[in-house]
């Protein structure tokens, strides 16, 4: 009797579980266990473990064979006499970007595998704007030095279509594949053509321009559009409009524009909201004012202090904000009012602020009452 755990308890699941339960529970359990993540002395055992039981039951007639006999069965380990060894499966190529985990299991199970054309490389740039452009977007442009395809040869690589020849070792596939049998799988990698570097193609005598490469450094002059309402750190896609491949094999790559919205000199951004600052003077708020300042928009704002308003209270102008990004319906205007207290005061002001100080001082007897007011006040505006 084989003193091996059940498979379905390896991976926690039950007999009836689909193909798509199968493939879940192992990335799941792959992902907590991979020696590359977990450093317990028993993580490489547990991740081996996993793998086998993935390996039989996520092939179909491996997993008929087990569910009739178990581990004891007649034809023998399905792993050839040396048993399971483990495939060496790297964390970055389980979860990380390419092909997916289902093209590394392919390759691994002797499943079909797909490989991703080749592209040159994105760029990224960094472009700033002036803060009143969020209001309706526009039109902007960069201009960039970008790896683009040699005039001289086309892209090609090659001083003249002559000296291109196709590649011997890859026979023009620009890979190679390699096999070898795992048991009762079949392991199989496909990896760039080492010869012609994936292109297919070898050149006998390469562009002198670009030394082969089929590309070279142009300044370009790119124009794009801004939304309005944009984020400060947001990226725009151009694609296309990065470097071109090398030897001209696949699609360009993408520019991407991170987006910094230089600060205005008074308001500060909350989403679609301008918040603003007011200094305001003392009788303006006891006797209420009208503020008139300029707005980028091109209407000025006219703001309405109420008589007997409080510093740090707020004054909210309907629609004068900024466009929301997706519905573009404008935000608010926001205006925090703050007392404003001169740096320097005449002698005949200081003399009329004392003779009137006792009618507008809080007296002592009065400040606890006071203080109880203010909060109940807070409290309820929370």
């Amino acid at each position: 009797m084989s003193n091996k755990r059940d498979y379905y308890e390896v991976l926690g699941i039950s007999k009836d579980a689909s193909d798509k339960e199968i493939t879940s529970a192992f990335r799941s359990l792959a992902r907590k266990y991979h020696p590359d993540k977990n450093s317990d002395p028993d993580a490489s055992d547990k991740f081996k473990e996993i793998q086998e039981a993935y390996a039989v039951l996520s092939d179909s007639s491996q997993k008929e064979n087990y569910d009739r006999f178990g581990h004891n069965s007649p034809h023998g380990s399905p792993f050839g006499p040396g048993g399971f060894q483990g495939f060496d499966m790297r964390y970055e190529d389980l979860f990380g970007g390419g092909g997916g985990l289902e093209d590394l299991l392919g390759s691994f199970f002797g499943r079909s595998t797909s490989s991703s054309q080749a592209s040159g490389r994105n760029i990224l740039a960094r472009h700033s704007i002036k803060f009143e452009m969020l209001l309706e977007g526009g039109l902007q442009e960069l201009n960039l030095k970008i790896l683009s395809k040699c005039t001289n040869c086309d892209g090609s690589g090659a001083k003249d279509k002559s000296s291109v020849k196709q590649c011997n070792t890859c026979r023009g596939a620009g890979q190679v594949t390699q096999t070898r049998q795992m048991g009762p799988f079949m392991q199989r990698s496909v990896t760039e053509c080492p010869t012609c570097i994936g292109r297919g193609t070898v050149v006998k005598n390469p562009c002198g321009e670009c030394s082969g490469t089929g590309r070279s450094k142009k300044s370009q002059k790119i124009k794009f559009n801004v939304p309005s309402g944009i984020e400060s750190g947001t990226r725009l896609r151009l694609r296309g409009k990065g470097e071109f491949p090398q030897f001209g094999k696949g699609r360009p790559g993408d520019l991407l524009v991170e987006i910094s919205v230089d600060e205005h000199q008074w308001f500060e951004r909350q989403g679609p909201d301008l918040i603003m600052s007011l200094p305001a003077g003392y009788p303006d708020l006891v006797l209420g004012r009208r503020f008139v300042i300029p707005h980028f928009d091109g209407s000025d704002l006219n703001i309405e202090v109420p008589a007997g308003s409080n510093s740090g209270e707020t004054i909210v102008i309907p629609r004068r904000g900024l466009p929301h990004h997706r519905s573009g319906i404008r935000g608010d205007v926001v205006v925090l009012l703050k007392l404003h207290i001169p740096s320097k005061i005449s002698k005949s002001d200081r003399k009329i602020i004392k003779e009137i100080r006792d009618g507008l001082t809080l007296k002592d007897s009065s400040i606890e009452s006071a203080l109880i007011d203010d909060a109940n006040d807070r409290r309820s505006n929370q």
